[in-house]
């Protein structure tokens, strides 16, 4: 039976030209732990991309590792992250900022869409116990950035909540599992997303959206940069051959790659939205804002459209999670909707 992967962008494969630049950096030999002159292009890569002359870039090996070692660099171990209560950082890495951030605490904010608003932050703020060391100072805004739930922050909104956490001296983060999904369903750029919306650090994914095993911290803060430079280390995240990882990292984010990807993403996804919202008993539960919905039905019907080969994960009785990726076909997304219409 053939099947249709639906379940999660990372268990598509990797786009042929990211391939590619691994086995062109294949050739003779390199310095390690980062001293390499592909690592060092990939500074330059970087700072023409998010258009900021003092960007640094930390590739590291995961996601989880991107999101807690940047959210580190900028809290200190009395110090809370303020995230969405439905954040990625909070429900699905099993406490890696808390481990790396030396104890810090992560704190859910409420909000419609998955997304915190500015009376839910300044709520949120006002509740806090400043100056007080009875409670954890919150030192760091997260934003995940599409949602876990598929939906997005527009810009405008990402720079009205920064504003409101530099007021109280927070800094922000933003993790991009699937930042490229954001950009393109957005249409703004790198820069207009992050530093110029009052964003400090990054977690540039890329393993989501076509990559082999890269992922990366792009920082616009100096403070922030000269602390990763030792915590990268000190966790085990510079990698001794990564002219690998950096080779990938610049075959992403050259040409437009990125961003190739990421529109098939979304562009499968939107088709695939307009087709089940019109078949009676499949109920949409968000605004497919990027590449992933999730949709409730009986639960019978989906026993039968596992049998019938579609691949994707039960989130709960009555409800599953779909999930397109760069490699996911128009032929594919007709058969699928022809399971779901029988």
């Amino acid at each position: 039976m053939d099947v249709i992967e639906l379940r999660s962008d990372n268990a598509a494969g990797v786009a042929p030209e990211i391939v590619e630049a691994i086995a062109a950096a294949n050739t003779g030999t390199a310095i390690a732990y980062g001293a390499d002159d592909l690592t060092e292009r990939l500074h330059d890569v970087v700072r023409e991309v998010f258009e900021h002359d003092g960007a640094r870039v930390f590739p590291v090996t995961s996601g989880t590792a991107a999101n807690a070692l940047a959210l580190s660099a900028i809290v200190p171990p009395w110090g809370a992250v303020l995230c969405h209560e439905t954040a990625h950082i909070l429900n699905s890495e099993g406490g890696a900022t808390s481990l790396l951030g030396g104890g810090a605490v992560m704190r859910g904010v409420a909000g419609d869409d998955f997304l915190m608003s500015p009376d839910s932050l300044r709520r949120a703020l006002d509740s806090v116990g400043w100056g007080d060391p009875h409670y954890s100072q919150p030192t760091a805004l997260s934003f995940t950035q599409p949602t876990d739930r598929g939906t997005i922050y527009s810009v405008d909104q990402i720079a009205a909540l920064t504003e409101i956490a530099r007021e109280r001296g927070m800094r922000s983060h933003l993790d991009g599992a699937r930042l490229a999904n954001a950009l393109v369903s957005l249409g703004c750029t790198p820069a207009e997303m992050t530093w110029k919306a009052g964003i400090d650090v990054v977690s540039l994914g890329a393993t989501k959206n076509g990559g082999l095993s890269a992922e990366a911290i792009v920082v616009f803060d100096d403070h922030a940069s000269d602390e990763l430079v030792y915590r990268t280390k000190r966790s085990g995240h510079v990698t001794s051959k990564m002219r690998y990882q950096s080779a990938q990292l610049i075959a992403y984010l050259t040409d437009d790659l990125w961003r190739r990807l990421a529109t098939n993403s979304n562009d499968r996804m939107r088709e695939l939205a307009a087709g089940l919202a019109e078949i009676d008993g499949v109920e949409l539960l968000n605004r497919p804002d990027v590449n992933m919905l999730f949709v409730r039905l009986a639960d019978e019907h989906i026993d039968r459209l596992e049998a019938a080969g579609l691949l994707f994960y039960r989130m709960g009785p009555g409800v599953i999670r779909l999930v397109t990726n760069w490699s996911t076909t128009p032929g594919e997304i007709e058969r699928a909707l022809t399971a779901f219409r029988s």
